[in-house]
């Protein structure tokens, strides 16, 4: 199955549908999608390594426009859905206390997330949610993501079919490693927040 997705993936990634997807990809992986959009961009500058500025340029754009609306997510729902769901879990007091702290620190937790597996999209609805600097936001929202997706996109095009070499050699490992780290950072995001 993981064989199939990869070769799906990968003859995505030539199709003229594809700068929309991971433009797609990219701007709900910052909000609410649980997907990184690695997974297309790394087929993508594979196939295409003379294209790699501009793939990682639309992905890292995409992916700012979803961190506003994470952030708007964070902002205006955080009453109705949120705050709920700390009252169930008996945590109300713990929002207001890790809110204080993430206004002063906030940022960079952001381009932590932003340049790491770590879940992205949940501390761009936190920084909605406590308010944080729009602008520290914004600044550390676009240099996280354009090193991430740039350092990204240029180690494939400078070392790109020895990369899909690996990644086809070594694909159920790194699914595996993918997964651990994902699920990991959710995990952390549990017991941090």
């Amino acid at each position: 199955m993981l064989r199939r997705m990869y070769d799906w993936t990968m003859s995505l990634a030539g199709t003229r549908h594809a700068d929309r997807a991971l433009a797609g990809v990219s701007f709900i992986e910052s909000s609410f999608f649980p997907i990184p959009p690695d997974v297309l961009l790394i087929p993508m500058v594979i196939r295409r390594r003379d294209h790699w500025f501009r793939l990682a340029l639309l992905c890292t754009l995409a992916s700012v426009l979803g961190a506003f609306l994470g952030y708007a997510i964070g902002m205006f729902l955080f009453e109705a859905i949120g705050r709920p769901i700390l009252a169930f879990y008996g945590k109300e007091d713990a929002f207001e206390q890790v809110a204080g702290w993430y206004n002063t620190w906030g940022g960079w937790g952001v381009l932590f997330a932003a340049i790491t597996p770590f879940p992205y999209k949940v501390l761009t609805i936190f920084s909605g949610a406590t308010g944080l600097n729009f602008l520290v936001f914004t600044v550390v929202s676009i240099i996280g993501r354009a090193f991430r997706f740039f350092l990204v996109a240029f180690l494939l095009k400078l070392y790109g079919e020895p990369v899909r070499l690996f990644i086809e050699k070594y694909l159920g490992l790194l699914f595996t490693l993918f997964m651990v780290l994902l699920i990991g950072g959710f995990y952390l995001v549990k017991f941090v927040f």
